[in-house]
């Protein structure tokens, strides 16, 4: 039986456990790529691998999944999709107070990781005939710049950037691989406790991300991942490499 393969990072919490969760269902195949070992349970029908790794050091990582994809039978693969979702925020200030290891972690997870991990997926899978896609989780913040979270702003903006890149390059192949930087609206995760919790003299935006909360415009992660699904499954994924989930 052919199933539907996807490849997702940071699925142990927030949106990652949520969308990690919804694909455990007959038919498809999950290997979960995060620090924790997420609480999942497969269907009768769906296969789940887990495995543990920092994405601040990507590279083994990369090498790992591009082997463990070269091993796979293609035939028993109806469509394969990778789920750059994993990211981290560094400490809410200006840039100037965030010390270097924080600088660096937050753009290695946030921007190096999918990039290299989006490279070893393609390569892995440039042959196959099964429709192939890559999704990388970004934010508004990618499109609006906010004091006290650059390191944040650069490295959804550089998967932004690096969706546009990648789909001129796919376009010219052979069955090319669509993909999108896609923002996945504001949801109610540990990132959001960490941005309520800052110090508003340092994160001027504290109190928009308070008012997001006690206004209740937070979706959960499970609606959050509903919708990321539902745009997957769109015929016309890919035709914007940039976009919002909320688009129409």
């Amino acid at each position: 039986m052919q199933m539907h393969l996807t490849i997702l990072t940071g699925a142990s919490r927030g949106l990652g456990l949520g969308i990690a969760s919804a694909l455990m269902q007959p038919g498809q195949r999950l290997l979960a790529i995060s620090r924790g070992t997420p609480n999942l349970v497969a269907a009768p029908g769906a296969l789940l691998e887990c495995w543990s790794a920092d994405l601040a050091d990507a590279a083994p990582v990369a090498a790992r999944l591009e082997a463990w994809l070269a091993a796979l039978d293609p035939a028993g693969i109806a469509s394969a999709t990778l789920v750059n979702n994993a990211g981290v925020i560094s400490k809410l200030a200006p840039l100037t107070e965030v010390d270097s290891a924080d600088l660096a972690n937050a753009l290695r997870v946030g921007l190096e990781a999918p990039a290299l991990l989006s490279a070893a997926f393609l390569r892995a899978t440039a042959a196959w005939t099964a429709p192939r896609k890559v999704l990388l989780v970004s934010s508004g913040l990618g499109r609006r710049a906010m004091a006290g979270s650059a390191s944040y702003c650069a490295a959804k903006a550089g998967l932004d950037h690096l969706a546009r890149a990648v789909a001129l390059e796919e376009a010219a192949r052979p069955n090319g691989a669509r993909i999108v930087s896609l923002a996945p609206g504001v949801i109610d995760t540990d990132m959001q406790v960490q941005l309520r919790a800052a110090d508003p003299a340092s994160f001027p935006d504290r109190e928009r991300f308070v008012g997001l909360k006690t206004g209740g415009q937070l979706d959960s992660p499970a609606a959050a991942a509903a919708k990321i699904l539902r745009y997957l499954a769109r015929p016309d994924f890919g035709a914007h490499p940039v976009a919002d989930v909320r688009d129409a």
